[in-house]
């Protein structure tokens, strides 16, 4: 088990005059940028232009942080609806992994339609890079507290004392409290090592998008049981439920792709004739 570890660390970083840095922009910020270089290297590989993963990722955070943000709203709607003033106060938290998983992938999927782009290579670098970019933006979850788990109910986990932090319940503070952003990011680190593997072993065209959303998946179903979150389904909450669905598509499509591309793909990096620019 974990040590009692005090985090007593304000959100906000400095403020200047109305506006104000904080540690959870920054580690998103700091998560995209890295993630995207990551993609861009990849890509390469499996002949993409890294300069298209780059005119995408603007494509792919631009729809991601949409897609989250807006799931988060509909979940927390009861809140929002009392407090429309908070609905675009992204840099407090609140941005719920699947609106933005999903929305993220389907503006993807437009930018490689728009370019002419093979979405599968495509979607294979950005996961790959995107699963570290998450583990990065966990880091300002710690500092923020709003994804704090449940309380451990003993003299371990992680004791939030600093006023500021936006604990998911106010009784949260200065009680020990499952450090949920902390099992994620580890597992996300985790996933980013498999995903080599997958890689490495697996040839087709997609199977590393897929793997990366069925580990995460599956990761998530598992934590997610140390968050109080309101139940949604059979006992489930809503990421659980979510989490299934997710799985069995992910499933479903690996076998079709790995049937449709005839389970192997030729070694070697395959380069698309280049657009005609005007």
């Amino acid at each position: 088990m974990l040590p009692l570890i005090e985090i007593d660390i304000d959100p906000i970083i400095f403020r200047l005059g109305p506006l104000a840095l904080r540690w959870y922009s920054l580690m998103i910020m700091t998560g995209v940028i890295v993630g995207t270089w990551v993609a861009a290297r990849l890509a390469q590989r499996r002949g993409i232009s890294p300069d298209d993963v780059y005119s995408g990722a603007l494509w792919v955070v631009v729809g991601g942080i949409v897609g989250a943000r807006l799931a988060h709203v509909i979940d927390r709607f009861d809140y929002y609806w009392l407090h429309p003033d908070k609905i675009l106060a992204i840099y407090e938290g609140g941005l719920a992994i699947w609106g933005g998983l999903i929305a993220g992938g389907l503006a993807g999927w437009l930018f490689t339609r728009r370019n002419n782009i093979p979405f599968w290579p495509f979607a294979d670098a950005v996961a790959h890079g995107a699963i570290l970019g998450q583990a990065i933006g966990r880091v300002g979850c710690i500092i923020n507290g709003d994804v704090a788990g449940r309380p451990t109910g003993g003299e371990w986990g992680f004791v939030y004392t600093n006023p500021n932090a936006l604990l998911p319940r106010p009784e949260y503070f200065n009680v020990p409290t499952h450090p949920y952003p902390l099992y994620e990011m580890v597992w996300d680190l985790a996933i980013f090592g498999l995903l080599f593997l997958v890689a490495r072993s697996i040839k087709f065209d997609g199977a590393v998008f897929l793997a990366y959303c069925a580990l995460y998946a599956l990761g998530r179903f598992v934590l997610t049981f140390v968050r109080e979150e309101e139940m949604w389904l059979f006992g489930l909450q809503q990421a659980q439920v979510l989490s299934i669905i997710v799985v069995v598509v992910a499933a479903y499509l690996y076998f079709y792709l790995r049937s449709r591309q005839g389970g192997l793909r030729p070694p070697g990096p395959r380069a698309r004739p280049s657009p005609v620019r005007v």
